[in-house]
């Protein structure tokens, strides 16, 4: 599976030598390392295992699990019988055991240029255990879901760390999602307590949380669930004059802590901000909380497989899945790949560009880099804003040396030229990270030439909210770079290749993506819903994990992902569910049927092409396709906004009733070869969806 040696044609050698100090500084050392990880799995991740704090050791096997269906229930268990706490390791063992207080855990960057914060490890500490009081105080234990719908600030990463601190689970919704996102995520998990902020400018766009999130709540108690209380971050409205009179708003004063008072001190172009609904029976302001709470906090003490947080991934089917993720097989992995993968040196300045709403701001923003001790960057804006240079002008500022960032953001900044690049020096950076999406080799090429200069290795990482982290990777010094091939599985990683009869598939080839064993860090299930967790990974192939994506192995045994083999779609990133906008769709009045496939976009990778059948009395306009893309964005978020959509007055199906996607995504290209159209019921449908094509040049 692992080739003797790497090759030596056709790749791509970074200029800057990292192998002196590289934590595996030759592809010989990846191997035996990789070799020693998959035939004595218990040994090495016992040495990694070895510098985090156990309250009592692990008493069974170090990774126990069935991935086949038919041989019963399927499961996954690791380190069971330890206990530990992951708050503590991330914060209490960096201050006290490493004597890293007053290191920098995040310089936190604005949207507005100048608007800036830096957090050592002890304040961020001292905040964590704040509010893990405030949440004792509200009645909230161990295993109670809590959700978080918040902006990408200091106190979402205290938010989150707070609940892993007294066991609580939370449960954090991307803060671009819907009033509706939100309340279908905090119903399936029985949130009982909801984390929030007045509002966020993301460039220039106004988003004022606290009325999307108290039109959710609203929504949870038309379906008969009510969540007790709301805790509101005064983010924008520094003081109560923006609250409405008579509300019995929070008071302007803020606490006196050493973060609270660097708050104060913030230099803040604060845009106006319209008032901030407040209900004082359900909602409770952050600060005042803050202020009365002791900053002592004893962590609560987990077993390996306690619940750690919820992250909602779209479904096939439409409804989200509430992947369940554990502690200390997840604390051990994320803390593993951020080191390897990124080749973590103590004097590193990180940056991960992602938002902590997804599973890589979970893994590579918090729980990963903390738990190595990291100084990361922690940025609320966007890369364009005020001015397509801010990413480089952040870069030189903070002096970083490991950048990650998506394909999505690397095509954006393609767009404009090298110059916007070149007006900074981006000496200090070292290694070059992307995720979320496979990238095109031309995007590739961009940013380790005109970036990295091609002095920094690029690591294209493959990945999934499922797995926990890394599971496909070049690692910096030791794999010799293919542009946009995710190389070889990280250390614990069994990858195969299989036809559609399930049979394993050698040397080049082709296929369904699968994994043959567990690594620590991969989901333990769906929440609430294990029957689906073994139906949409293990049922399809029994005996493998199924990631759902294809892939391609090369003559020199590297991998490539070829992209989802169900009905997923990669938009900038972000998986979504097809099924989910079909639903939103046909939920308009006048929509009979929809079918939504993908189409190639020059910047998000995948753009979402709609095909729509309305009922009969209904005209098609350009009036209704607004008020169908205004319902997507209300139901699931702006990022699932359709780019294209046309007027179907049929759809080409079997003649069993059946849909078929695969001529549709032809239609969308506008590829006449259609293959096989023999089961086609009516195929005069295809020459009028040709007719009707929206034009994508």
């Amino acid at each position: 599976m692992i080739p003797d040696k790497a090759p030596g044609e056709d790749v791509y050698q970074a200029t800057c030598d990292l192998r002196k100090e590289a934590h595996v500084p030759s592809f010989e050392k990846y191997k035996e390392l990789y070799l020693k990880s998959v035939e004595n799995p218990e040994e090495f991740w016992g040495d990694v295992a070895k510098d985090f704090f156990w309250k009592s050791k692990h008493t069974g096997q170090f990774l126990d699990y069935n991935f086949d269906v038919t041989k019963g229930k399927v499961y996954i268990k690791c380190m069971e019988g330890a206990i530990t706490n992951i708050c503590y390791n991330v914060l209490d063992r960096n201050v006290h055991d490493k004597k890293m207080g007053d290191k920098v855990a995040f310089f936190w960057e604005g949207n507005e240029p100048g608007d800036e914060l830096k957090v050592t490890y002890r304040e961020l500490l001292k905040q964590v255990c704040k509010m893990a009081n405030v949440l004792k105080s509200l009645g909230v234990k161990k295993g109670d879901r809590i959700s978080i719908y918040m902006p990408m600030v200091v106190e979402l990463v205290v938010a989150m760390l707070a609940c892993a601190r007294i066991g609580a689970v939370h449960s954090i919704v991307f803060a671009g999602f819907s009033a509706e996102s939100l309340c279908e995520r905090i119903l399936d998990s029985q949130c009982s307590l909801l984390i929030t902020a007045d509002g966020f400018y993301r460039g220039d766009k106004l988003i004022n949380l606290k009325m999307i999130a108290d039109d959710a709540l609203e929504k949870c108690t038309e379906k008969n669930f009510s969540v007790q209380k709301c805790i509101m971050l005064k983010h924008l409205s520094k003081d109560g004059s923006l609250l409405p009179e008579g509300s019995q708003s929070p008071p302007a004063k803020r606490a006196c802590s050493d973060l609270q008072e660097k708050q104060k001190e913030r230099v803040k172009k604060i845009r106006p901000i319209p008032q901030v609904p407040w209900n004082p029976e359900v909602d409770l302001c952050w600060h005042t909380l803050m202020e009365e709470a002791s900053d002592e906090c004893e962590p609560e003490w987990c077993q390996s497989e306690d619940p750690l947080f919820i992250l909602y991934t779209s479904g096939s089917t439409g409804k989200p899945k509430g992947v369940l993720h554990t502690v200390s097989g997840y604390m051990l992995y994320t803390a593993s790949t951020f080191k390897y993968v990124f080749d973590h040196q103590p004097d590193d300045v990180y940056w991960c560009t992602a938002d902590i709403g997804w599973i890589t701001g979970h893994s590579y923003i918090t729980y990963g880099p903390l738990a190595n001790g990291a100084t990361s960057v922690l940025f609320e804006g966007l890369p364009t804003y005020p001015d397509v240079s801010r990413m480089w002008e952040i870069v030189d500022k903070y002096q970083v040396t490991k950048f990650y960032t998506a394909p999505t953001a690397i095509r954006l900044l393609m767009k404009y030229g090298s110059g916007p690049v070149q007006k900074f020096t981006r000496r200090s950076l070292k290694v070059l990270g992307t995720v979320g999406e496979p990238i095109n080799p031309e995007a590739w090429l961009w940013y380790y030439n005109v970036v990295g200069e091609k002095r920094c290795p690029v690591v294209d990482t493959f990945w999934q909210t499922e797995t926990g982290g890394h599971v496909l990777t070049p690692l910096p010094a030791a794999t010799p770079m293919k542009p946009g091939s995710a190389a070889f599985p990280f250390f614990g990683v069994v990858p195969a290749i299989l036809n559609e009869s399930g049979e394993e598939l050698e040397g080049p080839n082709e296929g369904y993506l699968v994994f043959k064993q567990p690594w620590p860090g991969v989901m333990r299930t769906v929440y609430g819903n294990h029957e689906r967790f073994e139906t949409t990974y293990f049922k399809k192939f029994p005996g493998y994990y199924v990631t759902g994506d294809g892939c391609r192995r090369d003559k020199d045994g590297y991998l490539w992902i070829t992209g989802r083999i169900d009905d997923m779609l990669n938009v900038s990133g972000h998986l979504l569910s097809t099924a989910e906008v079909e639903s939103a769709l046909v939920e308009h009045e006048a929509v009979a049927e929809a079918a939504v496939v993908s189409h190639p976009h020059p910047v998000k990778g995948e753009s979402l092409y709609c095909f729509i059948t309305l009922k009969d009395g209904f005209d098609y306009t350009i009036s209704l396709e607004a008020q169908l893309k205004k319902q997507v964005r209300e139901k699931i978020g702006a990022i699932a906004t359709p780019d294209y959509m046309q007027n179907a007055p049929g759809l080409p199906k079997t003649r069993s009733g059946k849909i078929m996607r695969r001529v549709l995504r032809k239609i969308a290209r506008n590829e006449r070869d259609l293959g096989d159209v023999s089961t086609l019921a009516d195929c005069t449908v295809i020459e009028q969806l040709f007719q009707n094509r929206c034009n994508t040049a």
